[in-house]
């Protein structure tokens, strides 16, 4: 009897063949756009992802990917479709052959029709028009295209994957709407490295436009911080000479509370911040970069204008964390000095209670003696009438008796009392 493979074996190996790179001939045109709901989007209803692909497919009467799917490649008319669903976003890229006379014609992107992007359960976060063509025979005519199609201020291009590419781009929005690429593909390189090339292109910009995301949150969470601060250094300055502890222990914890409240809100973003950022550096390494005629390369564009917004981000997560740790050690700071004082007062209500009962004993004494006068004149009384006629007998006064009697009984009534409180004790 053979082995049994675990349930997820084979699923686990798929996943490694989930997204397999296009094939790109020599000239054509990618068009690409990744749509992200603007709020929430890891916890979207991907059914309708799905619902609006097949949309699409079914305008072109192609086939339709099974349930569930998290990608699909296909045709759609004189076009190739590409379709991922991701984390956060689904992206579409519609692969044709050839290019428009005019560069970066804006009807190349008519691949995916404008009212059926309009109906994506989603917003736009970005999109590409790519030009793959053969490279120019001599490198002038190569930086003369490329001072013609992009602004030169903000242009990145470099030699890739050991001279197979010339890639560039400037990485602004033109008129309609399109971030633009452009791909020299030298002789010899085949299809399926130009169609990685023309990938990683897509997954930088992307991943890019993610990661930036995050550079917008962070903003947003310094303005707050800026005013949670002064309030937590006042408080945290003023532990000794401050309001009373408890009023300034409830106050502390307001603002840790509201720390805690913006940590859970940013958490995800910063930690998906983080993981984009890799990605988009980890795509900028595999492409092998050589500098083309002292232009600047991917690699550095990202050094000087990409690096510092993610080191803002970094920023920013680090004060967060900060600030709540602050916030912790005023709030064990100010608990302790509440616990302190509590115990001092505690202190002062059992001496109170002590003296209390020190009084109260040296009043139940009085008492006692003032209870044993009592008992013996009343005990002194009834003795001298039960004895007075024995008196009369022995010619005895009353007086002579009852100055006799008084020790005796005040002796036996003080013995008496002694009995009972050492019995009672």
């Amino acid at each position: 009897m053979p082995i049994q493979d675990h349930p997820l074996r084979y699923a686990t190996v798929n996943e490694l063949h989930a997204r397999p790179f296009p094939s790109l001939e020599v000239p054509s045109t990618a068009v690409y756009v990744a749509i992200k709901e603007p709020v929430q989007a890891q916890n979207r209803d991907r059914e309708a992802d799905l619902a609006h692909l097949l949309a699409l497919l079914d305008r072109h009467g192609s086939a339709h990917p099974q349930p569930g799917a998290t990608h699909f490649q296909g045709p759609i008319g004189r076009a190739e479709l590409k379709w991922e669903s991701h984390t956060e976003f689904v992206t579409y890229t519609g692969f044709t052959r050839g290019t428009s006379v005019r560069p970066f014609d804006p009807a190349e992107a008519e691949v995916l029709p404008e009212d059926w992007l309009n109906a994506a359960p989603g917003r736009r976060l970005t999109s590409v028009l790519i030009r793959v063509e053969p490279m120019p025979v001599t490198e002038a005519e190569l930086l003369a295209k490329l001072d013609a199609w992009f602004v030169p201020e903000s242009l990145a291009t470099s030699r890739v994957v050991d001279g197979a590419a010339v890639i560039a781009g400037d990485f602004r929005i033109d008129p309609a709407g399109h971030m633009r690429f452009a791909v020299f593909v030298a002789p010899g390189t085949g299809p399926r490295r130009v169609g990685r090339i023309v990938q990683r292109l897509c997954e930088i910009e992307t991943y890019r436009a993610m990661s930036m995301l995050g550079l917008m949150r962070s903003r947003d969470l310094s303005a707050r911080l800026n005013a949670l601060d002064p309030k937590l250094s006042a408080l945290v300055s003023g532990l000794d000479d401050g309001p009373a502890p408890e009023a300034a222990l409830h106050e502390l914890l307001t603002i840790s509370a509201e720390l805690e409240s913006l940590a859970v809100q940013f958490s995800f973003r910063f930690g998906a911040t983080a993981a984009y950022e890799a990605i988009v550096n980890q795509r900028i390494e595999v492409l092998r970069e050589a500098r083309l005629g002292g232009r600047q390369t991917f690699g550095e564009f990202m050094m000087r204008r990409y690096d510092p917004a993610m080191r803002t981000v970094k920023s920013s997560e680090t004060r967060l964390r900060g600030m709540a740790e602050r916030a912790e050690r005023a709030a064990e700071l100010l608990r302790t000095r509440v616990d302190v004082e509590r115990s001092a007062q505690n202190q002062r209500l059992l001496e109170s209670m002590d003296r209390r009962a020190d009084l109260q004993l040296r009043l139940q004494r009085t008492v006692e003696g003032l209870s044993t006068v009592a008992i013996s004149y009343y005990a002194v009384n009834l003795a001298a009438y039960l004895l007075e006629p024995l008196a009369h007998r022995f010619h005895i006064s009353h007086g002579a008796l009852l100055a006799g009697l008084v020790p005796v009984v005040v002796f036996g009534v003080w013995l008496m009392v002694r009995r009972i409180r050492n019995h009672l004790d």
